[in-house]
């Protein structure tokens, strides 16, 4: 019998020990960022190649000073005016959905954030108002944390909410959990989806073609009646060469999702190891445009705190 997709996520590594048996001979410590890796993700991991790709992304390691690294690369707290809400770009907000993720990633640039005061229900009354006098903000991204980590019964009471708000036409899920975990991607979800009046668009967070299984491949193509699109972040050891972007995006096409952004690294404490530098990330790049056709690749970008857009590299 095939576990539902909370099962699947309570299955999961939570402790040096328990990752260090199940990675025999692994180095796993606990250091400030609590370890949490599926065991479905976990199965996809070499655990005979100690600089597996899959496996950098979640190892946990010390975090020490470095020049330009800080808690809160992205300055998400200098443009909240409501709590639980982020405002930087005029047209779209971006909501704190969950503290939750299904995964904890060793470069999540969130990895610092006050989710308790942000907590979105909790803030609703104000956030509600707030988007009500903001009438040139058409598009809501739901992030967190991983909105769909959330029970189907929630995500739908979010949804109504927004709905509410007339001059809203565009709810945006930013989400690595439909890739951990594929069975999150439940026939109640998508029929809710394909319900609501507000044009639905996903951002996959996917980093390496590995993470791609066979489920999330079928499971996904129910989603298709939606955009689908993905972010990467170009990360050292893990997707830093044009050959490895490829497979990524070649992938992605094979499950109907087209490759959105690449970002370069946000400099949060602890993930000065994933650092690509400028000049490696632009060659890269150049050789990435020279693999595949226009559509398939991926705008660069880098997310400045200081700034309201993206810089593209």
């Amino acid at each position: 019998m095939n576990k539902s997709w909370n099962e699947s996520a309570r299955s999961s590594l939570k402790s040096a020990n328990e990752c260090n048996e199940y990675f025999e001979g692994s180095a796993f410590k606990e250091f400030h960022f609590p370890i949490k890796i599926p065991l479905e993700f976990a199965e996809r991991i070499d655990k005979s190649d100690p600089l597996d790709p899959l496996m950098l992304q979640i190892l946990p390691k010390e975090v020490r000073a470095s020049e330009g690294f800080f808690d809160s690369p992205v300055a998400d707290e200098e443009h909240s005016p409501v709590k639980g809400l982020i405002h930087k770009y005029p047209s779209r907000v971006l909501l704190i959905a969950t503290s939750v993720c299904a995964i904890h990633c060793q470069y999540c640039f969130r990895q610092n954030f006050d989710y308790v005061s942000n907590d979105f229900l909790k803030n609703w009354p104000a956030i509600e108002n707030y988007l009500m006098n903001k009438k040139r903000v058409s598009e809501v991204v739901l992030s967190g944390g991983d909105p769909l980590t959330l029970s189907d019964k929630k995500i739908s009471k979010i949804l109504n909410k927004i709905e509410v708000i007339g001059h809203i036409k565009t709810v945006r899920f930013h989400t690595r959990t439909a890739v951990v975990i594929p069975s999150r991607i439940t026939q109640e979800l998508v029929d809710m989806l394909n319900k609501t009046k507000l044009k639905v668009v996903f951002v996959f967070h996917i980093n390496h073609a590995r993470e791609i299984s066979d489920e999330f491949m079928k499971n996904v193509e129910s989603l298709k009646a939606h955009t689908l699109l993905n972010q990467s972040v170009l990360l050292k050891g893990v997707n830093d060469s044009a050959k490895v972007l490829s497979e990524l995006s070649s992938k992605l096409f094979e499950s109907n999702i087209l490759p959105y952004y690449v970002h370069l690294l946000d400099k949060v404490s602890g993930a000065d190891r994933f650092l690509v530098t400028d000049k490696r990330a632009k060659e890269i790049y150049k050789t990435l445009q020279t693999l595949l056709p226009g559509y398939l690749v991926p705008r660069m970008v880098r997310d400045e705190g200081g700034y309201s857009k993206r810089l593209v590299l």
